[in-house]
C-alpha cells in the first residue's frame, strides 16, 4: 500500500486529470481523494459530468475524527467509481470549507496508511502549492510526493523554487527521496533530460523526473470532462500514465528498500 500525492507549482498543468487518469488506468484497487483546496469537486462536476451529488465526505471525516471514529467512518464515505477499482474520497464543495480541515490530514494520512491490509493504494489530488487550507501533511507523509509540470520555461522557472522549498521541508522529515516530477508533454520544448538536469540543483543534486505523460488533450478530455474517446485505453495519454505507475512502483520499493538498509 503506497501514499501517493500529486500537486504543481503553478498554473493548471493537470493534476486533476493525471490524478484520475493514473487511478482509472493503474487497474489495481485505489482510493483516489480530491484534496484540493479549491473546492468545488472538480472531479464530480467534469469526469462525472455532475451527474452524481457526492457526500460532505472530508467535513464529515473531520466530525469523525473529533469523535474518535475516523477510520471506521473511511469506507463508508467514499464513492466507487463506475467499472473501475476505484473509490472516489469527494472534495469539498467550497475554498472556504477547506480551512476547517487544518486538523484533519495527519489523522487521515495515518488512516491511509493503515489501508495497507486492504492491497488499496492512495492517490491524492492536493491542488495547487501554497493555497490557504493546503493539505501539507499528506505531501509529508506521503511515500511519493510528486509536482506535476509542463515542460516549458514558464512552468520550470515557476517549479523551481517550489521544489527547493519542498526538498528542504522533506529532508527535514527524512523523506527527500520521496520528492519528484511528473513531466506533461515531454518535448514541448524540453526533454526529460533537459528538465531533470535543470531541476536537480533543487533538489539535492538529484534529477527528479520520476516520468511524463502525453500532450493528448482529446484523451485528457475523458478524464476532465467524461468525454467519450474511442481507444482510450491505447491511448499516449494512458500508456504514459500505466508507464507511470510502473515507475513510482519502482521508486516506493527502493525507497523502502534503503530505509530498511539503513535501519538494519
Amino acid at each position: 500500500m503506497a501514499v501517493i500525492t500529486l500537486t504543481s507549482a503553478s498554473g493548471s498543468p493537470g493534476v486533476t486529470t493525471t490524478a484520475l487518469g493514473w487511478a482509472l488506468s493503474r487497474g489495481r484497487p485505489t482510493v483516489l481523494v480530491d484534496a484540493d483546496p479549491t473546492g468545488g469537486a472538480s472531479m464530480l462536476a467534469g469526469y462525472l459530468r455532475g451527474q452524481l451529488v457526492p457526500p460532505d465526505a472530508l467535513l464529515e471525516l473531520w466530525t469523525a475524527q473529533q469523535q474518535g471514529r475516523l477510520r471506521s467512518a473511511l469506507p463508508s464515505l467514499t464513492m466507487s467509481l463506475p467499472d473501475s477499482a476505484v473509490e472516489l474520497l469527494p472534495g469539498t464543495r467550497s475554498h472556504a470549507q477547506a480551512r476547517a480541515l487544518v486538523g484533519l490530514w495527519e489523522p487521515l494520512l495515518a488512516a491511509f496508511k493503515a489501508l495497507e491490509g486492504t492491497g488499496q493504494d492512495v492517490i491524492v489530488d492536493v491542488g495547487r502549492l501554497g493555497l490557504t487550507g493546503s493539505p501539507t501533511p499528506l505531501l509529508h507523509g506521503a511515500d511519493l510526493a510528486l509536482v506535476v509540470c509542463r515542460s516549458d520555461l514558464v512552468s520550470l522557472s515557476a517549479l523551481r523554487s517550489w521544489l527547493a522549498t519542498l526538498h528542504t521541508e522533506l529532508e527535514e522529515v527524512g523523506g527527500a527521496t520521496s520528492l519528484g516530477v511528473v513531466l506533461v508533454g515531454p518535448g514541448r520544448p524540453y526533454s526529460e533530460a533537459e528538465v531533470g538536469k535543470v531541476l536537480a540543483p533543487a533538489c539535492g543534486g538529484r534529477p527528479p523526473v520520476l516520468g511524463s505523460v502525453a500532450w493528448d488533450p482529446r484523451a485528457a478530455a475523458a478524464f476532465s470532462a467524461g468525454t467519450p474517446v474511442r481507444r482510450l485505453g491505447s491511448s499516449q495519454l494512458v500508456a504514459g500514465l500505466r508507464h507511470l505507475d510502473e515507475a513510482a512502483r519502482k521508486r516506493i520499493a527502493s525507497n523502502t528498500h534503503d530505509l530498511s538498509e539503513v535501519s538494519s
